[in-house]
């Protein structure tokens, strides 16, 4: 029973923090926002303490039990594992006890930490779970989820209903999805031949959490007077924490899963209160093991150490090829060439280079939204006019920032100060957005229509929601002359509509530049 409440609260949990990277609506995020707000590593930069002392308390009183339900990385794991179980003919012989590798988990944690205090959070969110899984659910499970829905948008078209309508595809960032396959591809090896290794030798959350269950009242006791020394429960322990020798279990990587306590036939494993002043090999005088039920365990060990080769290589050659498939016709939906009429091509706008990178409103500045930022692009993926996307910067890699090709900050949004859960972002309302300058618009004559086509155009001055530019004679003696835009720094707020909507191509003739510190106008 307590397995089965894992896994129906572990699905619950990574079904719905997948889909808030997936959900292009913010249906989603509306009701189930708070549950990437109960992550651990972004609670802690939130300063959420509320949550952190919550976390550490079930930790300490069940164990592990964060990284098997709430953790969307520890779940994807499990998933991986039990589908390789699943195409193994012996797959009740999977794993084995091994020593926990101490000195690499605390060296990779130091290492984390530090690099964190250092300020880079980009390469620390590397390792980090939540972020990493948020990267691989943005980066290739978007695409994936927004072609269906293109796929189900068509056939609704063509039923006259309006329940589903299209979405573009595109990849926000080549260097962000690289760094999401490769990481999907190690941790998902990792999860395939040894189940949870990651989370007890990479993942920094895990260390820290480990180190509080070791002291958790709730844990498996084996109970050595009924134990067999079958060794079933160690081969089925996806977290190798199992010692059948010493009738231990290595509570700093045990997560909690209850899968061992089902394989034992005698009743040796249980879950129970045992406060971490008592042992937990207790329960009788350790019997003396006959010949046959050594030979038994024998017998099944060698037996599990065979390995079905061609139904791995099989179940393998397939994942990889319909992935690809999949991805494939995503990205070349991504790359379409949109016409003018069904008859020119538009040549797509470039981003310009900004001497100052832009970042949102209820980000302070530079400072403060790069320290908390952990690279999870939840904010991205929520983004509904598609100004966010990750950096491409060394410095800041992987972290958001925006750019107005695909859209502009329109100034009745805030999203993206709402979903983030780990304090980037300070909550604010419409009516201080609209306040709040993040940059100021710079106009180059040179790339206006005005100057290069000899035409009259106004489009950033009709477009600015702040009223911030006016249109001024080109000639200021000739009455008749065409008129040229003129920027009052004073009054724009960087939304980038005068960007987005400038008819110059593929270039804008005004940009916006970033401000290091926010103020309001």
């Amino acid at each position: 029973m307590l397995r089965k409440i894992r896994i129906v609260l572990a699905t619950i949990f990574f079904f719905f923090i997948t889909l808030l990277f997936l959900d292009f609506t913010g249906s989603i995020q509306a009701w189930m926002g708070w549950m990437a707000k109960i992550q651990f590593l972004p609670a802690v930069l939130a300063a959420n303490a509320a949550v952190v002392i919550a976390l550490i308390l079930l930790t300490l009183i069940f164990g592990r039990v964060y990284c098997s339900v709430i953790c969307p990385m520890g779940v994807m794991q499990d998933i991986i594992s039990w589908i390789h179980g699943r195409t193994r003919k012996k797959n009740r012989f999977r794993f084995s006890w091994s020593p926990e590798k101490r000195v690499l988990r605390i060296a990779i944690l130091c290492t984390f930490i530090v690099l964190m205090i250092l300020g880079l959070n980009s390469i620390a969110a590397l390792v980090a779970p939540y972020s990493a899984y948020g990267r691989i659910a943005g980066s290739i499970f978007a695409p994936v989820y927004a072609a269906g829905n293109n796929i189900l948008a068509y056939f609704a078209e063509r039923l006259d209903s309006y329940a589903f309508y299209t979405t573009d595809i595109w990849i926000r960032s080549t260097p962000v999805l690289i760094i999401a396959v490769l990481t999907f591809a190690i941790v998902g090896y990792l999860a395939w031949k040894g189940g949870r290794t990651y989370c007890n030798t990479i993942c920094p959350v895990g260390t820290v959490l480990g180190f509080v269950s070791r002291f958790s009242f709730f844990r498996i006791v084996i109970d050595s007077g009924k134990c067999r020394n079958c060794g079933l429960c160690g081969r089925q322990c996806k977290a190798s924490c199992i010692d059948m020798k010493g009738h231990k279990v290595d509570l700093s990587r045990c997560v909690a899963c209850m899968d061992c306590i089902g394989t034992c036939h005698e009743g040796a494993l249980e879950y129970r209160f045992c406060p971490p002043w008592k042992t937990s090999g207790t329960g009788g005088d350790k019997k003396e093991k006959s010949i046959d039920s050594n030979a038994a365990a024998g017998a099944a060990h060698k037996a599990g150490g065979k390995e079905s080769g061609n139904v791995q290589d099989n179940g393998r050659r397939t994942f990889i090829t319909s992935s690809a498939i999949v991805l494939g016709s995503a990205a070349l939906k991504a790359q379409d060439i949109k016409t003018d009429g069904g008859l020119a091509p538009i040549i797509k706008k470039k981003a310009p280079k900004r001497g100052t990178a832009l970042t949102p409103a209820g980000s302070i500045g530079h400072a403060h939204f790069y320290r908390h930022c952990t690279a999870c692009q939840l904010c991205v993926a929520e983004c509904p006019n598609n100004v966010l996307r990750p950096s491409s910067s060394l410095e800041h890699l992987m972290q958001p920032e925006m750019s107005y090709e695909r859209g502009y900050c329109r100034p009745e949004c805030n999203r993206c100060s709402q979903v983030c859960p780990a304090g980037a972002f300070h909550p604010v309302t419409i009516e201080e957005k609209s306040s709040i300058q993040i940059g100021r618009a710079v106009v180059d004559l040179e790339l206006c229509v005005v100057n290069r086509d000899n035409v009259s155009c106004g489009n950033c001055a009709r477009h600015c929601p702040a009223g911030a530019i006016r249109l001024v004679r080109k000639d200021p003696e000739d009455p008749d002359s065409l008129r040229i835009p003129a920027v009052n720094p004073e009054r724009c707020i960087g939304c980038g509509a005068c960007e987005h909507l400038c008819p110059a191509r593929p270039l804008s003739a005004i940009h916006v530049e970033g401000n290091m510190v926010h103020h309001e106008i």
